[in-house]
């Protein structure tokens, strides 16, 4: 059976924190590799979720799913949100946040953010697509690095150290 690492190994794709909250107020939240606009008009978003993964099983029961975009500045959010598990851990009593649309946590310090409503969920075999619609989203200015460029993000090679909460 033919694989894909032969042509997704040269990638170094921008990793997310992504968060949610049930309606019964459990919330979670996990890094984030598999991510892409999927639509200009009307804007959309997916972001693909791990199976065995605790933000998963809260996803599933919850209308909103906030995406955050971080830099190498957020390693310690990044290691967090990638290597703790909310099975175990309550990662939001270790970062500044807000509830935001439904409830669905908005970290304090990234680089920016969206939050939208889950509007399909696609089966991709051991990890499930949340289309998103956006409904709010911060902060209002593009960030900038120091030389008022793009700021550089965070991307899979930054967390080449990392060990996942849960296997892929």
């Amino acid at each position: 059976m033919a694989g894909l690492d032969g042509f997704t190994s040269p990638l170094d794709l921008p990793m997310y924190v992504v968060t949610t909250a049930a309606p019964d107020g459990e919330r979670a939240g996990c890094l984030v590799g598999f991510a892409s606009q999927s639509s200009i008009d009307p804007p959309r978003f997916v972001v693909w979720l791990s199976r065995a993964n605790h933000t998963y099983e809260v996803a599933c029961r919850a209308t909103h799913l906030t995406v955050h975009l971080i830099g190498p500045e957020h390693r310690a959010a990044a290691r967090l949100f990638g290597e703790e598990t909310g099975d175990a851990v309550d990662k939001f009593a270790r970062v500044d946040w807000w509830p935001g649309e439904a409830g669905s946590p908005v970290l304090a310090h990234c680089l920016g953010w969206f939050t939208g409503t889950v509007e399909a969920r696609l089966d991709g075999g051991d990890h499930v697509g949340f289309l998103l619609a956006p409904v709010a989203e911060g902060p209002s200015e593009e960030p900038r690095s120091a030389d008022g460029g793009r700021p550089r993000l965070f991307l899979l090679s930054d967390a080449a150290d990392f060990s996942p909460g849960h296997p892929a």
